[in-house]
């Protein structure tokens, strides 16, 4: 059902409804005359008016006007910028909410798109809700008309930057660096060049890679030193691709790296080189991951997409043989160099290869292995899961699957129970990102 007001001379007029779920951005999705509309600021079981943003013709878009009944789940976000920035999607929904959703959007997508549903939910992974990400690309520009410089993330479905000074996602150390940062950009004299700042922090440095496309002046490069002793940083330039990035100053010290105490591993990773936004999170998804896999001395495992060996090496350091697959060769290579670095060479081989074109000939080139660890980026991994065997015995009698997709991993999942005789023993969600709709989860197949 709906109600729509009597709209002012030029504007959309004002429609009532009642908002059933949330979309993967975070939207309010309800039902008007029988389309779908998405409700940005809208929470699950409010009455709301709305006013249409834009109209396709198979649903609109629209934006809060008026709250009619409020979800007892809502709350005050707590940044400032929330509403304007467009890293955060929900901070206006309570945090144990948040994760309710997102179990349920992995169910939803598990039942319509694969068709399959798991034996056992698995309890959320749930951390620290602020002050969580160690990973942020942070944009810079320089406003000439304002004589200012912005730095921040994306205004929400914007390409302007938004005008932020502080960060509530970001450790409160890197938080409070937007202004200094702004103040930095704006007395180079490559501003207007230097279009970005990553932000990596590991155990012992935190590194800010400053992507500069002139090269520094004389002067330039004593503001970045003095910077970096400011504020306990390690400012790194990055000249062209991500491959180019160096430490600048200081030019010595503590390497970036993470540990995963429960395996008793330290992984070493370059400031630009993939690793997990959230590390409290990775810690525990890492530890379930293992946990369902079950790694016994002597099995031979493959860990595909293994990235620089996050799930890797503690597979080897439970005594089976591994290997990672990976489609990046610096990646392969930081995998193999921190492998060494815990005493685990012996255990493990690792290879390059393009997982999203391999072919079953591929694919048995490799061998056969017991079990499988699966962890691919968000288009998932369908020609991997096309490529088992139907044979039996060559098939792996166990695959874990770490997705950062509930959509992908629904989809082959639909393959892998459907048409590979494997079993869907348990699935759960991770909530690797806070305040946003991303979706991140874990599941367990066996062979049936």
């Amino acid at each position: 059902m709906s109600r729509r007001g009597r709209p002012e001379p030029g504007e959309a007029p004002v429609v009532t409804a009642q908002v059933e779920s949330l979309d993967h951005d975070g939207q309010g999705v309800a039902h008007v005359d029988g389309k779908v509309v998405f409700i940005d600021g809208a929470l699950p079981g409010e009455t709301v008016q709305y006013r249409v943003r834009r109209s396709k013709p198979r649903f609109d878009n629209g934006d809060l006007v008026a709250l009619l009944r409020a979800s007892p789940f809502r709350t005050t976000p707590r940044c400032a910028h929330f509403g304007t920035c467009g890293g955060c999607a929900t901070q206006h929904l309570d945090t144990a909410a948040q994760l309710a959703v997102k179990q349920r959007v992995l169910e939803d997508n598990l039942r319509h798109i694969g068709q399959v549903r798991a034996e056992q939910m698995l309890p959320p992974i749930h951390g620290p809700d602020w002050g969580y990400r160690d990973r942020a690309r942070l944009s810079a520009r320089w406003v000439a008309k304002k004589g200012s410089v912005l730095v921040g993330f994306h205004e929400k479905r914007s390409s302007f930057i938004a005008d932020m000074h502080g960060c509530e996602v970001l450790p409160p150390r890197i938080g409070r660096l937007l202004d200094p940062l702004r103040d930095l950009v704006g007395r180079l004299s490559l501003r207007e060049r230097m279009p970005q700042v990553e932000v990596a922090l590991g155990d012992a440095l935190d590194a800010l890679v400053f992507r500069v496309m002139d090269p520094p002046t004389p002067a330039d490069e004593a503001l970045f030193r003095a910077f970096a002793e400011r504020w306990g940083v390690s400012v790194w330039l990055q000249p062209k691709g991500p491959e180019t990035a160096y430490r600048f100053h200081p030019a010595e010290g503590p390497p970036l790296d993470y540990r995963l105490p429960e395996f008793d591993l330290r992984l070493e990773f370059a400031p630009t080189e993939f690793t997990q936004v959230n590390p409290h999170i990775n810690r525990v998804l890492v530890a379930r991951a293992i946990r369902l896999l079950d790694p016994q001395p002597g099995e031979r495992i493959a860990d595909w997409f293994c990235g620089l060996g996050n799930f890797s090496l503690p597979i080897a350091r439970l005594g089976a043989d591994l290997l990672g697959v990976e489609g990046s060769a610096a990646l392969t290579r930081r995998a193999l160099a921190n492998a060494r670095l815990n005493g685990l060479a012996a255990r493990v081989r690792f290879a390059e290869a393009n997982l999203f074109e391999i072919d079953a000939a591929g694919l048995a080139a490799f061998g056969h292995f017991d079990k499988w660890l699966v962890d691919p980026p968000r288009d998932g991994a369908v020609a991997l899961c096309k490529a088992i065997p139907a044979e039996e015995g060559l098939a792996p009698s166990r695959i874990v699957y770490v997705s950062c997709n509930p959509a992908t991993l629904a989809r082959d999942a639909a393959l892998l129970v459907h048409t590979k005789g494997y079993a869907l023993r348990a699935a759960g969600v991770a909530n690797m990102f806070p305040h946003t709709a991303h979706v991140e989860s874990v599941a367990w197949f066996e062979r049936a």
